[in-house]
């Protein structure tokens, strides 16, 4: 086994560019997927790049290195369209693992039931990757392609997640059905967004579903039925033909009807939950 600790994303592209390796930041994926296994073959350890660190926001965009915990989305000071985000932080395993896991690292670990995905997908997150090439950027949208899969090519480092800045009284929730309250892997789960307009109106709305598909999915259609409509209805808008674009799974922990009509209920909470917290 070879392990490298680079100082720097070039540093660490240049290792990279020379051998298959593994990225280590958190290893909270990476450790129990090794079951009984040994840790083999190159190994890059991101921890020391500082470039990777810190939550900023610059030029309407809210920037979230790499090297970003959970723990530290709960602790920073972010705007309401954040509150699903932080919502969703407080589910990623329990508090040691949220002191460690990395938001990146939940996205290109690319689990079907990872937390973090709905809530920035609702945000209408864009992934930044770097490369011998250069950077470019990837909606989350597509960048998650199957349980599992990725865009990401060999010699490609994600860098940051970067999400837009909405207007202060734009308001998000996060709700999670599991077969427990804590600790436990997802059986549903849905991020919303709401941005008001004029006249007590939805001006936009995003909702997204997690858990039910093997990639979590934009429910465009809700979207465009919210938009305009009155802040106060959004959660009676909400009905089963909205879910059509969920190609929902059967597993060990639900069916894929039950899991339609959990989403259902789900995003019905959601969307409750933004509209009766501060509502403006």
């Amino acid at each position: 086994m070879g392990y490298h600790l680079p100082g720097s994303v070039d540093e660490a592209l240049g290792v990279m560019a020379a051998r298959p390796v593994r990225i280590i930041a958190g290893g909270t994926d990476v450790y129990p997927g090794l079951s009984d296994q040994p840790l083999a073959g190159d190994i890059v350890d991101v921890t020391s790049i500082k470039a990777l660190n810190g939550i900023t926001r610059h030029d309407g965009t809210f920037r979230f290195g790499a090297l970003a915990t959970w723990s530290d989305v709960v602790r920073a000071d972010l705007p309401g369209q954040f509150d699903g985000l932080k919502a969703a932080a407080r589910e990623v395993g329990s508090i040691q693992i949220q002191n460690v896991a990395t938001l990146v690292g939940n996205l290109c670990n690319a689990s079907p039931a990872a937390d973090g995905v709905p809530a920035l997908m609702a945000l209408d997150a864009t992934v930044e990757i770097a490369s011998g090439a250069g950077y470019h950027h990837v909606k989350l949208e597509d960048f998650i392609t199957g349980n599992r899969q990725t865009v990401l090519r060999p010699g490609e480092l994600v860098t940051a997640v970067e999400v837009p800045v909405l207007p202060d009284a734009s308001r998000s929730a996060f709700v999670k059905l599991g077969s427990r309250r804590y600790l436990v892997i997802s059986i549903a789960m849905v991020a919303a967004v709401l941005v008001p307009g004029a006249d007590a109106r939805i001006a936009a709305a995003r909702v997204a579903v997690g858990a039910c598909s093997p990639v979590a999915v934009r429910l465009k259609g809700l979207e465009e039925a919210l938009t305009g409509r009155a802040w106060a209805e959004a959660a009676k808008i909400p009905q089963k033909q909205h879910l059509a674009a969920l190609s929902a799974i059967d597993d060990i922990r639900a069916t894929a009807a039950y899991r339609l009509e959990a989403a259902l209920e789900l995003v019905r909470r959601a969307l409750d939950a933004c509209v009766t917290e501060d509502a403006p």
